[in-house]
């Protein structure tokens, strides 16, 4: 099985990956490390981390279409997680492969931007946190594109029949929630 968790920045993507990858005892990838190896290796193809994520998920789909229907191929168990997935360029691997791929979606579209960075601060997994080094102002403006973001692939996963999270209330509950579907 391959599980994919896509969504938005800070909305519970890694934890959820490293509970599944606890209990099921199977590795994942952050799609963030790929964008940091071409960010940082191969500047030239246009796909860095100072884009917004539906950009890079653009971007990358060929790639990662090709990576996906690849480790679904050889029937690999593997977590991937990331924002670089979008539900309408998922659903179509999603319809090919349903019984070889798990995929979800999730966000905060009920949240405040101060409800948000308090749960980004209290979560915050400290120095290999990309967040820690930030200043409050620098993570306001981020959760005030990320939430507009949230409603987006919410809206588009509704369209493409794909499940859709939200960690806007109750974020560990909702974290849970979205293990034992996936796990289902």
């Amino acid at each position: 099985m391959l599980y994919l968790i896509s969504g938005t920045s800070r909305s519970g993507k890694t934890m959820i990956a490293k509970k599944i990858s606890a209990q099921k005892s199977i590795s994942y990838l952050s799609l963030d490390w790929l964008v940091m190896g071409f960010t940082n290796g191969i500047p030239e193809y246009g796909i860095h981390d100072k884009l917004f994520p539906d950009e890079i998920a653009e971007r990358s789909w060929s790639f990662l279409k090709a990576m996906l229907e690849s480790m679904l191929w050889c029937d690999v168990n593997y977590i991937i997680e990331g924002e670089a997935i979008l539900p309408e360029l998922i659903v179509e691997l999603s319809k090919k492969y349903p019984d070889k791929l798990k995929i979800c979606f999730v966000g905060y579209t009920d949240v405040t931007v101060d409800e948000k960075v308090k749960d980004i601060k209290k979560f915050s997994t400290g120095k290999s946190d990309w967040l820690s080094d930030k200043s409050d102002e620098y993570i306001i403006d981020h959760v005030k594109n990320m939430i507009p973001y949230s409603r987006k692939i919410k809206k588009s996963c509704k369209e493409n029949n794909i499940r859709y999270f939200d960690t806007s209330k109750k974020f560990m509950e909702a974290i849970e929630q979205t293990v034992a579907y996936l796990l289902v």
